[in-house]
């Protein structure tokens, strides 16, 4: 006892606060938890929520659970690949293009590249305004100047996307490595040839490992453009659960998930793959 006494006496002397905490210190936490219950109340006082509404709306989904079994496609099977393959475009055709868009952008907002102060400055602030609106907006957006169709959701999705890449874009840049564009410019390389030969090596496997997360994201994204008239098999989803058609619901939901995880595995390997080799193909370019 008198160990474990000299013990507790010793680290109370090292360290007073653990095991007598300031008082002062101790009422602040206790204020912060009293703010923030008061908050979650008031709020929840604000939009009507109640446990006599969570378990009402918690019976409606169980007897909606229960309708979607067994899943059901009522001949239209085809339909939905062919959604869910639009659906695929989509995403792809709209991250390969903002990861297009992307590359020069991400160069001219790199202060290491372009220091000139009013470009960069006026280029950040344009892609803080891109990338501030979601892509569910501007797919209602351009469905509004082009139509309706999947041309909208990928225009949607590359416009939103452009805006998050090129500033990830321009701080890989920033973050290269600066001495092997000094061994280029000792050589006699021009501003060019530093982005090429010193800093596009190294940015490469970040660009191509971004994108791929994009790609992902954007598969899972771009089943709710539909909704809005973007195209793919979000168009399906919605109609089936206005319908209350929700077998059919559970139909489309059992082709969207592994299709997902699929994209999901594949973009993973290929970041792995980017990452882990500098001297990826295009990075010799």
């Amino acid at each position: 006892m008198t160990a474990k006494a000299d013990r507790s006496s010793q680290i109370a002397h090292l360290h007073p606060g653990l095991l007598y905490p300031d008082p002062r210190r101790l009422w602040g936490r206790r204020a912060a938890w009293a703010a923030f219950l008061a908050a979650f109340l008031w709020a929840s006082h604000q939009l009507g929520l109640s446990p006599i509404t969570f378990w009402t709306g918690f019976s409606d989904l169980w007897i909606i659970g229960s309708q979607m079994f067994p899943p059901t496609h009522k001949g239209f099977w085809q339909e939905y690949l062919a959604a869910l393959l639009e659906t695929l475009a989509i995403a792809f055709l709209g991250t390969i293009l903002a990861s297009l868009i992307s590359i020069p952008l991400g160069f001219l907002g790199a202060r290491n590249v372009v220091p000139n102060f009013a470009i960069h400055f006026g280029l950040r602030r344009v892609l803080d305004v891109v990338r501030g609106v979601d892509t569910l907006i501007w797919a209602l957006i351009f469905v509004s100047v082009v139509g309706l169709g999947p041309f909208a959701g990928i225009l949607a999705i590359a416009l939103n996307d452009t805006g998050v890449l090129a500033k990830i874009y321009a701080e890989a840049v920033e973050n290269a490595d600066k001495k092997a564009g000094e061994g280029v410019r000792s050589a006699g390389g021009s501003g060019a040839d530093v982005a090429r030969l010193a800093i596009w090596p190294q940015v490469f496997p970040v660009f191509l490992s971004n994108s791929l997360y994009f790609f992902e994201a954007n598969t899972r994204s771009a089943t709710i453009l539909g909704v809005v008239g973007a195209g793919g098999i979000g168009f399906f989803l919605a109609d089936r659960i206005r319908v209350n058609a929700w077998s059919d619901v559970a139909f489309i939901i059992l082709l969207i998930l592994p299709t997902v995880a699929a994209i999901d595995y594949l973009s993973r390997w290929l970041r792995k793959k980017a990452i882990g080799r500098q001297d990826a193909p295009g990075a010799r370019l």
